[in-house]
């Protein structure tokens, strides 16, 4: 009955020291000619990419910045970026507001500008194996402008007062246009209005396996797997999932520090 799978990362597949265990690993790979399992995150192409590789399934579509950006190895299947203008706005947005105090990091495909390598910076880089370019905003905006660039994704991180107030702020004004997802306490993720991870699945299952969403599973465990989950014949929420994620997933499996993936793919490899 299912055919594909798709899988969120940060806090469904990875461990809970954010590792891919030899557990998750095995599974994986005995199951992958069976079935393709597809990498669907909020995370950038290259800090995708490590973990195909260690999953034997290099090469294969991923779907990344929260179905922003549709790859099939190197060509793209689909792409959504934020207007320029309100990638300034928000830029002014932080200075006026918050004395630049917020950290704004901007991703285009497979780059990733900070402001300044500080504590946020470095937390990311350490987390997804990927060094950023430092550049401050400003000069990013100048040189996307001349190149006709945009973002797929701003993250915005800070102290929790303050990233609570730019929440509220951000909600005030762009509702109607953004994505505003907080991951975390201390984060924020903006991407386009449009997009969301069951776009990306939709794009993947139609123009490279010509699949239904009854015939997917997908496992996830935060607000940005919702929509996904609940698209898919199957939804998979891991136990630590928000409860929202939970109430509309078909099964919940073990939490991912307790391998929950590979615990329910083990069931369809017998």
């Amino acid at each position: 009955m299912y055919k594909i799978i798709f899988s969120d990362i940060d806090g469904t597949l990875l461990s809970g020291s954010r590792t891919l265990t030899q557990n998750t690993i095995h599974e994986v790979k005995k199951l992958k000619d069976k079935m393709p399992f597809i990498l669907v995150s909020s995370r950038m192409p290259q800090q995708m990419y490590h973990i195909q590789k260690d999953l034997g399934i290099a090469g294969l579509p991923l779907i990344a910045y929260n179905g922003g950006l549709v790859l099939n190895g190197e060509k793209v299947l689909h792409s959504v970026v934020i207007p320029l203008q309100i990638l300034e706005e928000v830029v002014t947005l932080n200075e006026k507001e918050f004395a630049s105090e917020i950290h704004i990091s901007f991703y285009y495909k497979d780059e990733w500008y900070v402001p300044q390598y500080d504590q946020w910076a470095q937390r990311e880089e350490t987390i997804t194996k990927v060094t950023p370019v430092v550049r401050p905003n400003r000069e990013v905006l100048t040189a996307w402008q001349q190149a006709g660039h945009r973002a797929h994704k701003l993250m915005l991180m800070g102290e929790e007062t303050l990233i609570e107030r730019m929440f509220q702020l951000l909600n005030e004004k762009y509702t109607k246009v953004m994505q505003i997802y907080r991951g975390k306490e201390t984060y924020i993720e903006l991407s386009d209005i449009s997009i969301s991870k069951l776009t990306g699945v939709k794009v993947v299952l139609s123009e490279i396996y010509h699949l239904s969403l009854s015939e997917a599973i997908a496992f996830g465990d935060n607000y940005n797997d919702l929509e996904m989950l609940e698209g898919v014949g199957c939804g998979v929420a891991v136990d630590n999932a928000r409860n929202e994620v939970k109430a509309v997933a078909k099964h919940i499996t073990l939490h991912h520090s307790k391998d929950g993936v590979a615990e329910f793919l083990k069931q369809l490899n017998n």
